[in-house]
C-alpha cells in the first residue's frame, strides 16, 4: 500500500495565501517525480508544478511567480505554497508522485485532492 495524503484547502479570499502539503506513506523504495494537479469543474486536470529529486520546480505558466512548489525528501512531502490567489485558482488539486515500490515497481501514484476555493 503507498497513499498520498494531502492537506491545507480551504476557503481563502483573492489576494490571500494557502500551503498544500502532501505526504507520502506506506512501502517504497524511492519517490523520484511529485507534483500537484488541479481540476476546476468541466476541465481537465491540469499540471500545476512538479519537481524531481534534487532538481528545480517545473510550474504551470498560469501560476508562474505566485506558487512555489518545495520537497522534503527525509519526509516524503511536497509542499505547494500559493500567493496571490485568485478566483481563477479554484479548483481541486491533486497530488502526484512516481513511487518505485518493492513488488509492483514504479507507479504513479494520485492522492484523494483538496478543495481550494477562492472567493470574497
Amino acid at each position: 500500500q503507498v497513499q498520498l495524503v494531502e492537506s491545507g484547502g480551504g476557503l481563502v479570499q483573492p489576494g490571500g495565501s494557502l500551503r498544500l502539503s502532501c505526504a507520502a506513506s506506506g512501502r517504497f523504495f524511492s519517490i523520484s517525480t511529485m507534483g500537484w494537479y488541479r481540476q476546476a469543474p468541466g476541465k481537465q486536470r491540469d499540471l500545476v508544478a512538479s519537481v524531481i529529486s534534487g532538481g528545480s520546480g517545473n510550474y504551470a505558466d498560469a501560476v508562474k511567480g505566485r506558487f512555489t512548489i518545495s520537497r522534503d525528501n527525509a519526509k516524503n512531502t511536497v509542499y505547494l505554497q500559493m500567493n496571490s490567489l485568485k478566483p481563477e485558482d479554484t479548483a481541486h488539486y491533486y497530488c502526484n508522485a512516481g513511487v518505485v515500490t518493492t513488488y509492483y515497481g514504479y507507479l504513479e501514484v494520485w492522492g484523494q485532492g483538496t478543495l481550494v476555493t477562492v472567493s470574497s
